[in-house]
């Protein structure tokens, strides 16, 4: 095999364990919660501790990984994914498994900016689009798999085995990477890091995010702003620096800036849809984890299939407009997904279900091909930290909007019969709130369009 197909099978693989390590925990949070006696508001820290730190980390992994080679970090990432996922098994109560997943999110922060970084620099600029389309595949792949893979090893082996599955596969990458790839690419050899920066953006971000889930008491408001201020100051260090971690004047390039908040905008609307749907299947409908996982595969089947398709027909046409068709088509169906409730046949289920993951997958690639392609090639790395850190912080805050309506609507309680009523009202009014960021991040993808900044390659 040619060794750049080597490299985009290896980061492909990589892209689907990382979607793994979320998405499939995330159809057994039920079976956690349970085991565990967890709270409503405790079992969605399940997935937005994780994905808290990615958010936090991506912009330094950005810089880290171009100073120390992007194959060196991965490598030491997928070591320390093995390690902290044998541990979560051996743990014995809510907070070891909290603290194993804050672990794990160091990992994969590293692994989501080294993948796709190392993507674009093994593909010419006029394949980038067929690459990133085929990387972005392993991830609609693990978002199709996950939920019928978590679901079925869940059902029939517990949860532990959920979070062992993908330890065999990566020794397999980590052998491929030692013996077969003797490429490195550093790109900031010369670079000191940047460490103001790291912290500043560290605070600010956990304070911004973990104030935004309590913002419905007034230290949640307080920390909320506190971060927002520091985020602020954050820019302030950067544009004084000589060797940033992340170099803000990149969103003075009008595409740079008009995709990234298309893609935040369309995470926070999207990720927190798949706990919707796997609490309506699990908790109003009854149905098992192997069963919802079966559901849940309708939306990211047709993800699977788009996301080639779309990345293919970014490098032909303007890329910006296939996103706004694709967050259209998402508005319509968070708009269906409001009106679910105990008495919703399934086939308005499955419906809306395609709809959703046609619209999400003809959104990703092409809008992913504008960002990577919108910065000189040296600074590839850091692109690819600003598309993980949209996707991570979106994701993160996505769940922190259903865990804040959760807050106002249910309280905190477990979510058990009684509660089901303000379960149902709680995910219809989230679904409500999304339909207006998917509104937000068309209109940003046309914003796009009319820009006039020239991207390497078109």
């Amino acid at each position: 095999m040619e060794k750049k197909n080597l490299i985009l099978l290896i980061c492909t693989v990589l892209s689907f364990f990382t979607v793994f390590a979320v998405n499939a925990v995330m159809v057994v949070v039920p079976s956690i919660a349970s085991e565990f006696h967890m709270s409503n508001i405790v079992q969605n820290w399940i997935i937005i501790i994780f994905l808290l730190v990615v958010a936090v980390l991506s912009i330094p992994a950005g810089q880290i990984s171009g100073k120390f080679g992007l194959k060196k970090v991965t490598i030491l990432s997928i070591i320390l994914f093995i390690i902290i996922s044998i541990v979560t098994v051996m743990v014995t109560s809510s907070w070891q498994f909290l603290a194993c997943r804050f672990i794990l999110g160091i990992s994969l922060s590293f692994i989501n900016v080294t993948s796709m970084a190392m993507v674009v620099s093994a593909f010419a600029p006029e394949e980038r689009g067929k690459a990133l389309g085929i990387n972005i595949t392993g991830v609609y792949i693990g978002l199709s798999l996950s939920p019928v893979l978590g679901g079925i090893l869940n059902y029939n082996l517990g949860w532990k085995s959920v979070v062992l599955f993908g330890v065999p596969f990566l020794f397999v990458i980590l052998a491929l990477l030692l013996t077969k790839i003797d490429d490195e690419w550093i790109t900031f050899e010369n670079v000191p890091l940047d460490i103001k920066g790291y912290f500043a953006y560290g605070i600010g971000m956990v304070l911004f995010m973990y104030g935004f889930t309590i913002l419905n008491t007034l230290s949640g408001v307080v920390l909320t702003i506190l971060g927002i201020i520091i985020l602020i100051v954050f820019g302030v260090i950067e544009l004084k620096q000589s060797h940033p971690s992340f170099d803000v004047r990149f969103f003075k390039n009008r595409k740079f800036l008009s995709s990234n908040f298309a893609s935040l905008c369309a995470y926070l609307a999207t990720f927190a849809v798949t706990t919707i749907l796997n609490y309506h299947l699990q908790y109003i409908k009854g149905f098992d984890s192997q069963s919802a996982g079966m559901i849940l595969l309708v939306a990211p089947l047709c993800q699977v299939v788009l996301a080639p398709i779309a990345g293919r027909l970014s490098d032909k046409f303007v890329p910006q407009i296939l996103a706004a068709i694709g967050m259209a088509l998402g508005t319509i169906s968070l708009f269906l997904f409001s009106f679910l409730g105990s008495e919703t046949p399934l086939e308005f289920l499955i419906v809306s279900m395609v709809i959703y993951g046609v619209g999400f997958g003809l959104f990703s690639p092409p809008n992913t091909n504008v960002i990577m392609s919108s910065v000189p090639p040296k600074d590839t790395s850091v692109a690819s930290a600003a598309v993980a850190t949209m996707r991570t912080v979106g994701q993160a805050m996505s769940m922190g909007i259903l865990t804040l309506v959760f807050a106002f609507v249910m309280g905190d309680v477990p979510i058990i019969e009684q509660y089901y009523p303000l379960l149902i009202s709680s995910c219809q009014m989230t679904c409500l709130i999304c339909v207006v960021l998917c509104i937000a991040s068309v209109f940003a993808s046309f914003v796009g369009i009319k820009s006039n900044d020239s991207s390497p390659h078109r």
